[in-house]
């Protein structure tokens, strides 16, 4: 199993990036995926996720400014993320679930490497 986060990078507040995460070595349709941060010094927590049959779920604190999506054929999973503000720094994570989704760190077994993502003017 291999997922491979790209997309991150430098962004003035209020602007917009899309992360991806290609993933290989297992059936990608079969399985939830979400979306980590972690900013430093902070733990890692959980931004959003999709279940194997696109449902979608998400932090309180990234809804309505943030979606998730998976390209089944593309097997991979991307994170649009706009209206950023620098409280969005973080080191952003893929992660392979579980289960049908799940919030807890402890719902994923599979981790890519993570792609930095700043926001600042």
């Amino acid at each position: 199993v291999q997922l491979q986060a790209s997309g991150g990078g430098l962004v003035q507040p209020g602007g917009s990036l899309r992360l991806s995460c290609a993933a290989s070595g297992f059936t990608f349709s079969r399985y939830s995926m979400g979306w980590f941060r972690q900013a430093l010094g902070k733990e890692r927590e959980f931004v959003a996720a999709v279940n194997w049959g696109g449902v979608t779920y998400y932090a309180d604190s990234v809804k309505g400014r943030v979606t998730i999506s998976r390209d089944n054929a593309k097997n991979t999973v991307y994170l649009q993320m706009n209206s950023l503000n620098p409280e969005d720094t973080a080191v952003y994570y893929c992660a392979r679930g579980k289960t049908d989704w799940g919030r807890r760190l402890a719902d994923y077994d599979y981790w890519g490497q993570g792609t930095l993502v700043t926001v600042s003017s």
